[in-house]
């Protein structure tokens, strides 16, 4: 109740070491900007290259510290050859932000095997293979934070998005238990945050929108930037964008299923994809094997 009221003091991170996946990305990217703004030295991981360099050459215009490497962090050979270099190049990451994703868009029956694989790579075991890297060292210095960014429709499921529901669900019961085996292993210092933004204003559903926006508004992108940002420094374990997902979780779970899906159906989720774009869906290519590129872009 008092933390209600009361926010919990936010972190100092200045100096720390913070690497984002699908950095090249809107949400990635302005994520990207803030920690830097903080003090932090950026470690950008992307697939495309392009993006990517033009989040460090924002980061380098504001004055800051990054280091930018190209991979697929679908293929766990990648993520290794990738963190080890980290190591090496950079030193121990302090916070872990897993935000990389794509999507399909298509309905089930409609969705080859390949694309199914993809999103399940991306979206969700390549946050094992991520944290799997990078948290033995944050629990032997006692100190760390990883931040799995999964999605609303992790909690709440919406029609044409049968993988990526699935995978984003697959994140938030990942996160929790990562959450309750850190809490319980005696290691104090290391946070995990889940992150469960609704529709966000980016390239990754473009075209879609909900019929009520005044009730479930599309996100903007700075705004949502800053409430994972104040999640992190306040060390907040779960953080539904906006509030409102929150009520929706618990309508569900009380709720006979035909109820839940009239009410789906009157705030127009149902019909949320009809109009989807396919075109630039995040990290939605695939990349042959191939040695990890890094670019370090070191300016302070």
């Amino acid at each position: 109740m008092y933390r209600f009221f009361v926010s919990s003091p936010r972190k100092c991170i200045s100096g720390e070491v913070v690497l984002i996946t699908g950095s090249g990305g809107a949400i990635g990217r302005a994520l990207s900007l803030r920690f830097s703004k903080l003090g932090a030295t950026l470690v950008l991981w992307d697939i495309n290259e392009k993006k990517n360099e033009e989040t460090a050459s924002l980061i380098k215009q504001q004055g800051g510290s990054c280091y930018s490497y190209t991979l697929d962090i679908g293929l766990p050979e990648e993520v290794s050859k990738a963190a080890q270099r980290v190591r090496q190049e950079v030193g121990e990451v302090d916070v872990l932000v897993n935000n990389a994703a794509v999507v399909t868009g298509r309905p089930l029956l409609e969705c080859p095997d390949e694309m199914i694989e993809r999103t399940f790579s991306v979206n969700l075991l390549a946050q094992f293979y991520t944290v799997k890297c990078f948290l033995p060292a944050m629990m032997k210095r006692h100190h760390g934070h990883v931040v799995n960014i999964a999605s609303s429709v992790g909690l709440v499921g919406l029609r044409h998005l049968a993988d990526y529901s699935a995978s984003k669900a697959g994140v938030v019961g990942f996160s929790e238990v990562l959450n309750l085996e850190v809490k319980f292993s005696g290691v104090t210092g290391v946070h995990t945050t889940t992150v469960c933004p609704s529709f966000v204003k980016t390239s990754l559903f473009q075209g879609c929108e909900m019929r009520f926006p005044c009730i479930l508004p599309a996100l903007d992108v700075d705004a949502c930037a800053d409430r994972i940002l104040d999640a992190v420094l306040t060390n907040q374990v779960i953080v539904c964008i906006p509030r409102i997902v929150y009520f929706f979780c618990v309508m569900k779970t009380i709720l006979p299923v035909n109820v839940m899906c009239s009410i789906s159906k009157f705030f127009g989720a149902i019909d949320f994809m009809d109009n989807f774009v396919h075109g630039d869906n995040g990290n939605d290519q695939a990349v042959p094997n191939r040695s990890v590129t890094s670019n370090p872009v070191n300016t302070s």
